[in-house]
This record gives C-alpha cells, structure tokens and sequence, in this order.
C-alpha cells in the first residue's frame, strides 16, 4: 500500500474529488490479511491501496482509483465525531459532491427484524443526551429514569430540539438505496435459525432482508427486553413518532453531528448521507437465558451472526457505492431517488 504523505495544501495540486466516503466503525486487527472487523472487506475488494495520513483522526483514510474513499472512526460517538471532523476539514479532498456511507453493525430489535439483516436507516436517534436517575429511585408513575434534556418527566411534549439529536436522512435517497439492494444476496447460516427461533415474533424467524428502519445511537452498550423497549419510546418521542426502532450502533449521531457542521461550511452535503447497519446479534436476550449471562457472552468475536453481518455490510454497502461510481456522471450533481 502505497503511502501519501503530502496532499494538495502542500504541492499546490487540487483537492482529490471524492466520490464516495465508506465509514466503518472498528476493525479488529490489521487492515488486510487477518480476521476481518468492519473495514477489512472494503479495504481488500475494493482495492482501497492509497493512504493518506490523518494524524487528527483515529485512522489513515484509504482511497481507490475509482474516487472511493474508505476510514474507521473508531468506537464511540467522540471517536467517530472527532475523526469524521478531521477528513471533513482535510484540505487534500474535495468532499463536496460525495456520498457518504455508513456501514457497521448493530444489535437488533427482534421486533423488527432478525440476524444478519441490513437496515438502512431513515433516522439516526441519540440515546445518550439525555438526564438519568436510577430506577430504583425515580416516581411510581414514571417508565423510565431517562429524561430528555430541559424536561422534568419521561417524553415530556412538547418535544424540542434541543432536547436530544435527532437527524432524518434524505428519504428520497433512502428509498432508492433500499429499491438498490433488495434483492442482495445475503449471507446466512444454518445455525442461526436456532437461535432465531428463540425469540418471540415473525420478524426474528426470517432470513435476513434488506430493510428501512431507524437506528439508535449510543455510546453505552445498552441489552435486554426493558432497554429495547425503551429504546422503541425513545424513537418515538425523539423523531415525533415518524421514526421506527429497528437496530442499535454506537457511533452514528458523532458521525451525523460532525457531517451536519461540515455541511454547514459547503465541505458536505447531508443530502448524501447513508446510514447501513447489518444485524449482528439482537439487541437483547431470549427468554431462556439470564440476561448478564447472554450479554456479557455477546463481545464482538462470539456475536451469533458476525460473519454474515460483516459480509452483509460489505455486500450491501458495495452495492450502492459500485452504482454511483459506475453512474458517476448522473450522480455527481443529480441526487438518486427511487422511482
């Protein structure tokens, strides 16, 4: 791999004009040859060879010859925030034209769909802003401890912006990215139906789909039936009932805050922003397993479905990053949208 040491700020060259960004989260080991996490499949397929340092972020960003360029935010939200800040403001690329897609996994909900599935997502929801009192301690009447911000009860309308984060996607382009991939072949395995079967519901017992649904973001890695639950309120409370919970990442509304200030400066347009999360485990436990004995055996390598959700996050990502290469005169000034 070829490394790039200086960029256009510092031999008076151009910015590079970016087509697509591919933002993964975390990868396990080396970026190529070895267990894959989530961005060792882009790096190898698509022939991600150029590096380009970025000392201000967690990782080197990687580019093809094709326009693709492929980064890790690192865990969290401060992680993915600061990273994504820092190639936003990177004077080597020109960024204004490109798409934007997230690709990582997530737990889900087994209310709205099973492992292995990929969502994309139509909102992105924080689930940290908020206040917190112990349940042990809080009201009779409340449901939860968690309170949004500047309010004195759980959901407490109106409902105000400042209150949390809470960001739609361009539901135009939404739309044409699930119309794009819906009939991706997905990876699955025979084990996992047993362990599908464990779950109340039709959504958990299918194979896995590409599907349209709302992720939540946080920090803390919250699992089990009484968070998923509340993470369904928070949606809805949050995106005004318009959104639906379907899938939990860690990382999504650092990377939608950061984009949503570039976009502000003309670096970024949020337009182009994709969110996908492939389904790496459900978001809590069956009912015939105590809780801290399933979650605290669900560390990334031991999730059910991590292979198919890292294939599935690659193949299904892949997809629309090859068909706006591919239609690169088309997209470069025309935003798709699902006919």
């Amino acid at each position: 791999m070829r490394a790039v040491a200086q960029g256009p700020s510092a031999t008076g060259q151009r910015p590079i004009p970016v087509k697509a960004v591919v933002v993964t989260m975390f990868e396990i080991g080396k970026d190529t040859g070895d267990a894959p996490g989530e961005f060792q499949y882009w790096v190898e397929r698509e022939h991600l060879n150029h590096r380009y340092a970025l000392p201000a972020a967690y990782h080197d960003a990687l580019m093809n010859d094709d326009g693709v360029l492929g980064i890790v935010t690192g865990m969290g939200t401060l992680r993915a925030s600061s990273t994504i800040m820092a190639l936003g403001l990177d004077p080597r690329f020109d960024l204004s034209h490109a798409y934007w897609i997230v690709a990582g996994i997530g737990g889900i909900d087994p209310q709205a769909g099973t492992l292995g599935s990929a969502v994309w997502s139509d909102w992105i929801v924080d689930g940290d802003y908020a206040y917190e009192f112990d349940a042990r301690e809080i009201p009779k009447d409340w449901s939860t401890g968690y309170v949004p911000l500047r309010k004195k009860t759980p959901y407490e309308e109106p409902r105000t912006d400042d209150n949390g984060m809470a960001f739609q996607l361009n539901s135009k382009l939404v739309d044409w990215a699930v119309r794009q991939t819906e009939h991706t072949p997905l990876m699955d395995l025979p084990g996992l139906q047993e362990r599908r079967l464990q779950f109340a519901g039709d959504a958990a017992h299918t194979a896995p789909r590409v599907q349209r649904g709302t992720a939540m973001s946080s920090s803390t890695y919250y699992h089990g039936r009484k968070l998923s639950e509340w993470a369904r309120a928070w949606v809805r409370y949050q995106t005004g009932g318009k959104g639906t919970y379907a899938i939990s990442g860690m990382e999504d509304s650092g990377t939608l805050y950061s984009l949503s200030q570039l976009a502000k400066t003309g670096r970024v347009d949020m337009n182009r922003v994709l969110v996908l999360r492939t389904a790496s485990n459900f978001d809590q436990q069956p009912a015939s397993e105590p809780l801290a004995d399933e979650a605290f055996s669900s560390k990334i390598a031991s999730y059910s479905a991590l292979q198919p959700s890292l294939e599935n996050a690659f193949r299904v990502g892949d997809a629309v990053v090859h068909e706006l290469v591919q239609g690169w005169p088309k997209y470069r000034d025309t935003v798709p949208a699902a006919q």
